[in-house]
């Protein structure tokens, strides 16, 4: 097992803190795009929900986008092969040589539904895309990103623990 240095966990912790940044932000804009979308005309509803989809893809793709800087800085290498994005979320469930869990099984189980719906937008036109289910996976949203920035401050909470008991 690789010794990390208590500037490598800090560097860590703080790229963390910065992508949790950014999914506050697109936090505040799913929560923008969803009050306008209630005062908005029904003829506006498949754009707003479009943009609601794009929104929620962003939100996997900023979470995997977070399993991505600690797999490479703390476990060494991404997975390979076709289905890696899954892989990924599952490693962040369990502990490794360098590091504890860093989501519940909980919090990967819903994910993991964000994670299919990021495939089907990309590759879908808007469309395309079913509403009940954009409106499901929006109702469930607050839920699934409290739950992931409180597994996350958790992970960051370890990582700033732990390197204050390292040597510089």
């Amino acid at each position: 097992m690789k010794q990390f240095t208590q500037a490598e966990f800090e560097q860590v912790a703080l790229d963390l803190e910065l992508e949790l940044k950014q999914l506050n932000y697109l936090d505040e804009e799913i929560k923008k795009v969803q009050r306008i979308q209630a005062d908005a005309e029904p003829e506006l509803a498949d754009i707003l929900y479009e943009n609601l989809a794009y929104k929620l893809q962003n939100f996997y793709t900023g979470c995997e986008r977070i399993f991505q800087i600690i797999v490479t800085e703390l476990n060494g290498a991404l997975p390979t092969g076709a289905n890696w994005h899954k892989r990924l979320l599952d490693r962040m469930t369990v502990e490794h040589s360098s590091r504890p869990a860093v989501i519940s099984a909980e919090t990967a189980r819903v994910l993991r539904i964000y994670l299919g719906f990021r495939h089907l937008v990309r590759h879908i036109y808007g469309y395309e895309l079913e509403l009940e289910r954009v409106t499901q996976l929006i109702e469930q949203y607050d839920e699934v990103w409290a739950q992931f920035e409180a597994d996350l401050r958790a992970f960051i909470n370890w990582l700033t623990k732990t390197a204050s008991l390292l040597d510089g």
